[in-house]
C-alpha cells in the first residue's frame, strides 16, 4: 500500500511543489484548504484528494481527520497562513485574531490530530511552515510575527514531546520570498524556488532517527541572516 501524505493549506508556491515531489515519491497526497476550487488542476495533475477544510475551526479539522486521507498520513504539513498588514495602532482585532488563528492554532489542531493517529503507529512526519516574521518581527506586521514566533514555539514543543516517541517534528523557516509567476526572480536566484524548498521538506522527511532536525532555515545567498 502506498504511503499517504496531507497538505492543510495549499497553494501555488511551495505546497504545491511539495505535492508534486511527494506523489513523485509514490505518495497518495491530499490536499485540504477553505478553497479547494482553485486545487483543481494541481489535484488533476497529481492524482490527489481535494478536502475543504478551515484549519482554524476544530470541527472542520477534526471532521478532515476522521477521514483515511488524513488519519492515514504519514507527512502531514501545516502550510497556511493568514497576513494583515499596517500600523498597529489602526490594525482592526478581528484581522489579528484571524491572523493568529490561521497561522499558530490551526497549526496546533492539525499537529494535534496528526500527532494522535501518529502516536498509535510509532511514526510519521509534521511539517511546519515558518518564515522570517518567525524569528524576527518587521515593522507594521505585527500579527504576522505573533502568529509565526507562536507557530515556531509550537514546532519546538511538539519536536521535544513527540520525537521521543518515534513522531518527526521539522519547523520550516522560509527566510526570503518565494519565486512564482506573479513574482519572477529578478536574476541570480535572489527569490526562493519553491521546488528547492520542498526538495530540502522531502529530505527532513527522509532523515534517520539518529539525526532528526527539530527546525531547518532556508533562505536564498543574499538573504541576511
Amino acid at each position: 500500500m502506498l504511503p499517504r501524505a496531507l497538505i492543510v493549506g495549499t497553494g501555488p508556491g511551495f505546497s504545491a511543489s511539495l505535492a508534486r515531489k511527494l506523489a513523485a515519491e509514490g505518495y497518495r497526497v491530499a490536499l485540504a484548504a477553505r478553497n479547494t476550487g482553485k486545487l483543481a488542476a494541481l489535484a488533476a495533475e497529481i492524482g490527489a484528494t481535494l478536502h475543504a477544510c478551515d484549519a482554524s475551526d476544530p470541527a472542520a479539522v477534526a471532521g478532515l481527520f476522521e477521514l483515511p486521507e488524513a488519519a492515514e498520513a504519514e507527512v502531514v504539513l501545516y502550510n497556511a497562513s493568514f497576513r494583515v498588514r499596517g500600523p498597529t495602532i489602526d490594525l482592526d482585532p478581528e484581522d489579528v485574531r484571524r491572523t493568529i488563528e490561521v497561522c499558530a492554532f490551526g497549526a496546533f489542531l492539525v499537529a494535534q490530530q496528526a500527532a494522535r493517529h501518529m502516536l498509535k503507529r510509532g511514526s510519521g512526519t509534521i511539517l511546519l511552515t515558518g518564515a522570517s516574521a518567525g524569528v524576527k518581527g518587521f515593522r507594521q506586521s505585527a500579527p504576522f510575527a505573533m502568529g509565526k514566533f507562536a507557530l515556531r514555539g509550537l514546532g519546538q514543543a511538539l519536536a521535544r514531546e513527540l520525537h521521543p516517541q518515534g513522531v518527526h517534528v521539522v519547523h520550516i523557516v522560509v527566510d526570503g520570498g518565494i519565486r512564482s509567476e506573479r513574482r519572477p526572480d529578478p536574476g541570480d536566484n535572489t527569490l526562493i524556488d519553491p521546488d528547492a524548498i520542498a526538495e530540502a521538506a522531502f529530505a527532513a522527511i527522509r532523515q534517520p532517527r539518529s539525526a532528526w532536525a527539530a527546525e531547518i532555515e532556508l533562505r536564498p545567498w543574499v538573504e541576511t541572516f
